[in-house]
């Protein structure tokens, strides 16, 4: 017993060097893998139809968060604030985002060793005829206790679990940059659900004050008609007229009821349940502040997400590079055995052991190649999948620069001709009156200036539409420094969000 323990003390301080040796080759070990540079994407210095723009307000040059305040309608404002906490498809991919965001502590763990433990109680009884035969363990009946505790850890010397970390960690950031475009998305939806609302608010009141005017012109045809000053096509004429505009008034409540459910829908509340109070719309849209397509890069949660992806991509181009290297494993187990519980807990019942083990793959046929080129192939995609999402970006803003200035000159000239038909029917009515002519002559001008005040109406709800989807095109004031840093891929175990 004595010789055993000298041996013991002689072997140990060789293993602990053994053991720090090791542990200085770990910590020098090197990330196996390309390093990652955002893909290159083609910028123009200037948006091509904002050559003509007109120039936003020094207090009108940032979106910011809240970018609806823009428009100055509290009632917007107040359904806007009710989609951050009951709309469902926002909770959804809120909970998306933790589930990636719990990923990444689970693979970021790897980077500590484990620890485990247990307890077992066996009794056993040995045959009188194994083999080889031994007079002191055949045919005995014994009791083993343990208490075992074990510590294994895997060496990260290719840097596959820093690699792993770094993808989920990316992979976690473009999830937040999804929960971004989603929050954008349906923000941006109400908005527009409500302005299309208030615009058939709108067209309904310019109907319903036509009817009025119709019913007058009715009743102005009956007197001269019970006159002898007009005939009795005259009168049925103007009847149908004003039933087809009566007509015309009720069918806008048909869409109009559809946006408010929508509205409903995205705020959270049963359709049933919810009322949006007509709001006839106004006034024009506020002017938004394109700035340069270089920016855009930054401003949209959908870029952001493909350019995370595309870095996710990468480290799993890195987790399969180092599928072709060693494994080394580092475990050690210490713990107390004995046959009775009374000696259970005590010095000659400790045991430990301590080593480590590599384990190198000599031949797989072909599968990590495979796998390295499937990740290889994985990144190209990503990486045209990050640039398509940035050109459709600046079509998207191209196309809302150019509803935003066209529908605005669209709406001046519009009003021209609106002037210019309610003029006409003026003349018109005068010249029945007067006899020169016929009520056919009334009615073709009463159907040109409805037209074109319809037409007024929808003009400007487009334009309020087009701004909207202007600014969601420019990323709604968001921007990608408020992405979750998560640092690091160092061994740290906290998660930081940016603020």
């Amino acid at each position: 017993m004595n010789v055993t323990a000298k041996s013991h003390a002689c072997v140990n301080p060789a293993f602990a060097m053994v053991c720090a040796a090791l542990l200085v080759f770990l910590s020098v070990g090197c990330t196996i893998g390309p390093r990652y540079s955002r893909p290159t994407t083609p910028v123009l210095p200037a948006y091509k139809e904002a050559g003509a723009w007109k120039q936003a307000q020094p207090s009108e040059q940032a979106l910011g968060g809240n970018w609806w305040t823009l428009f100055n309608d509290p009632q917007l404002n107040a359904l806007e604030q009710q989609v951050n906490v009951s709309n469902q498809n926002l909770k959804a991919a809120e909970a998306q985002f933790r589930q990636a965001r719990a990923l990444l502590r689970y693979y970021r763990a790897d980077y500590y060793p484990s620890i485990t433990g247990g307890a077992s109680a066996t009794r056993a009884h040995t045959s009188d005829n194994r083999q080889p035969h031994s007079t002191t363990l055949s045919g005995r009946t014994f009791t083993d206790l343990m208490l075992p505790v074990t510590l294994s850890y895997q060496a990260d010397v290719w840097g596959r679990v820093r690699s792993t970390v770094e993808a989920s960690r990316e992979q976690a950031q473009a999830s937040a940059a999804d929960l971004a475009a989603v929050n954008l998305a349906i923000h941006a939806d109400l908005a527009l659900y409500y302005f299309q609302a208030r615009s058939l608010d709108a067209e309904e009141q310019l109907l319903n004050s036509t009817v009025a005017d119709y019913q007058r012109a009715l009743q102005l045809t009956k007197n001269r008609y019970q006159g002898g000053l007009a005939s009795g096509l005259d009168v049925q004429q103007a009847e149908a007229q004003l039933q087809a505009t009566r007509a015309q008034a009720i069918d806008v409540g048909v869409l109009r009821a559809q946006y408010e459910h929508a509205v409903a829908t995205l705020v959270g509340t049963p359709a049933p349940a919810f009322t949006l109070p007509p709001l006839p719309l106004s006034t024009p849209p506020p002017p938004i502040p394109a700035g340069l397509p270089s920016e855009l890069l930054e401003r949209r949660p959908d870029i952001a997400a493909a350019e995370r992806r595309a870095a996710a991509a990468n480290s799993q181009v890195g987790i399969a590079t180092s599928a072709y290297y060693p494994v080394l494993n580092l475990a050690s187990s210490a713990g107390f055995e004995s046959g009775t519980i009374t000696t259970l807990i005590s010095g000659p019942s400790l045991f430990w052991s301590a080593g480590p083990a590599a384990a190198a793959t000599l031949f797989d046929v072909g599968r990590r190649r495979a796998v390295s080129e499937q990740a290889r192939a994985a990144y190209d995609q990503a990486v045209a999948n990050y640039r398509e999402t940035v050109l459709a970006g600046f079509q998207q803003v191209e196309d809302e620069l150019n509803a935003v200035s066209l529908l605005e000159q669209e709406g001046q000239v519009q009003g021209e001709a609106v002037a210019a038909a309610q003029k006409a029917l003026a003349t018109a009515t005068n010249r029945y009156k007067g006899g020169v002519t016929s009520y056919l002559e009334v009615i073709t001008a009463q159907n040109v200036a409805l037209t074109n005040e319809v037409s007024a109406v929808n003009i400007l709800g487009r334009r309020m539409s087009a701004t909207v989807l202007l600014i969601q095109a420019l990323g709604g004031g968001w921007n990608a420094s408020s992405l979750p840093s998560m640092v690091s891929s160092q061994k740290s175990g906290v998660v930081q969000t940016a603020p």
